[in-house]
């Protein structure tokens, strides 16, 4: 297994060394000039401009400014935000705590959603409940996130006055007290989020579900006694869900997209609304770190969706 794990590392680096070196040859390409707003800026001298630009190596080749950004990456260092006047790493490190607070909930909620309902619905296809499942499934992926977080302020903020539409980090209050604050304030993203990863799950679930629960060895299981839970749970459940990790590993750029969505609706202070906003100032060295980020966490699930491959199946590791 260990054999298996530094293999999928090593396959690792090379994709981030790769992503990074496309969205470095992208952002620098883009138009604008992160010293756009010092240019303009009577109270800066031309010499000093010329001087920072020096400094930040703004004027060099592409190809040797990317060599430095990947030295100073590597070393700790992210760049300095022209629009925020701070280190970049400070400036994420800030937001990321939301940014995963929010994604983290609503992957879990999509997942305590879809895994029973899924299996329930393959355990007794065309049923009732399989056929409500199956239509509420489809109009929760076919509803955009931005649709139902505005739906879901108009009801539960404006209407009921039941729940917070602005999500803030300074809140008031210790203890027990916060706690309930933050879950308060995040309820209504998290559900934006999970109930529309929950719903595509729930359909992969219940089809890798079905496909499995018709073959030879779970016939022969059933023939030799065994309760219908045990079969369900060990022999089926565990083969299903490979294809169930690839999706959700596959899905990590749909989340993190939405989340920037919902991270503009809900006002969260996270990376996804310090990605627009940088974006809107361009602030390069800001957008490079955020979208790398981004890709480092899209690479990490993944290398997790192969350990569980290994896991789930041991056949896979020993390949």
């Amino acid at each position: 297994m260990s054999q298996y794990i530094l293999r999928r590392l090593m396959i690792a680096i090379p994709s981030l060394l790769g992503i990074s070196a496309v969205l470095f040859f992208v952002l620098a390409l883009a138009p604008g000039d992160p010293f756009s707003e010092l240019a303009t800026n009577p109270n800066v001298p031309p010499e000093v401009q010329a001087a920072l630009r020096a400094k930040f190596g703004l004027d060099d080749p592409i190809y040797l400014r990317y060599v430095h950004w990947l030295n100073a990456m590597v070393h700790g260092d992210w760049g300095f935000s022209f629009v925020s006047r701070m280190n970049v790493d400070t400036l994420i490190l800030q937001r990321l705590p939301a940014t995963l607070y929010v994604i983290g909930s609503a992957q879990i909620l999509a997942l305590l959603i879809a895994i029973p309902v899924g299996v329930y619905a393959a355990t007794k296809p065309y049923s009732l409940f399989d056929q409500v499942a199956n239509t509420l499934a489809f109009v929760g992926f076919s509803l955009p996130t931005f649709f139902t977080g505005i739906l879901f302020i108009l009801i539960f903020s404006v209407t009921l006055d039941w729940l917070p539409f602005v999500y803030t980090t300074d809140i008031k209050g210790t203890g027990i007290r916060w706690v309930l604050e933050m879950i308060r304030q995040a309820i209504m993203p998290v559900a934006v989020l999970g109930l529309f990863q929950a719903a595509s799950m729930t359909r992969f679930v219940r089809s890798a579900m079905l496909d499995v629960i018709r073959l030879d060895y779970v016939t022969t299981a059933r023939a030799k006694g065994l309760g219908q839970a045990t079969v369900i749970v060990k022999h089926v459940m565990r083969n299903a869900m490979i294809p169930v990790v690839t999706l959700i590993a596959l899905q990590m750029p749909a989340v993190f997209g939405g989340a920037i969505v919902t991270e503009q609706i809900f006002r969260i202070p996270g990376i996804g609304s310090l990605l627009i906003t940088s974006i809107l100032s361009n602030d390069t060295p800001v957008v490079m770190a955020v979208t790398f980020v981004f890709a480092c966490l899209v690479v990490l699930f993944n290398l997790i969706a192969d350990v569980l491959y290994g896991w789930l199946d041991p056949r896979i590791s020993l390949r």
